[in-house]
This record gives structure tokens, sequence and C-alpha cells, in this order.
């Protein structure tokens, strides 16, 4: 699981560099995650432009990241591609997380 980590100051920005989070990958992805959240003790911001594809596995990842996160402590989602956009809508995930809008992404990014 290739990953790059960045911070601004405030924030940890995680991107992942896969265009793919599925069975495969997705214990990886979520263990990877959790353990740079975890070590910096900052809010996250994921990157996922370069995730073309999420199946249920992935999309499961992510949930557990997102209850794993230590308290006081954020995690937002930005620049989701249109197919992995579906399948937070078809999932109603996009309710439970926070997704920068696209007009925001490219002001923050």
């Amino acid at each position: 699981m290739e990953l790059t980590t960045t911070e601004d100051g405030k924030t940890t920005i995680i991107t992942t560099c896969e265009s793919r989070i599925d069975a495969v990958n997705a214990t990886r992805f979520k263990d990877v995650v959790r353990e740079i959240i975890t070590d910096r003790g900052k809010p996250a911001l994921l990157d996922l432009q370069h995730v073309d594809f999420m199946d249920s596995s992935g999309l499961g990842a992510l949930i557990a990241v997102h209850k794993a996160m230590p308290p006081g402590l954020s995690l937002t989602l930005a620049n989701i591609t249109p197919n992995v956009e579906r399948v937070f809508k078809l999932t109603r995930m996009d309710s439970v997380f926070h997704i920068l809008p696209p007009q925001r992404q490219q002001e923050n990014g």
C-alpha cells in the first residue's frame, strides 16, 4: 500500500497512491492509515484523488479508520473521484463522512 503523508501544521494529509482500495489491499490500507493517524496525533485529511475503484472491503476499511479516530481528532475525505463518490452515495456513507466539496478541495489543494 503506497501512501504519502505531509502536514500543513494542523492537519496530517494522507494521499493514497493506489488506484484501487479493495479486498486485496483494504486491510493493509486500514492498518497503515490508522498507524499514521495515531503516530501524528493530528486531524487527518485523506486525499483519494488516485482511487478510481473502491469495493465494500475498501469502504469497510474507511469506516474502521473513521471509528478508530482518537477522541478530538477528525477524518476528512478530499478529492474523491466520481466512481468512489457513487459508492458513498449508494451506501449513504456520504452522510457519515466529512467529504470536502470540489470547490473547497481546489482552494485547499
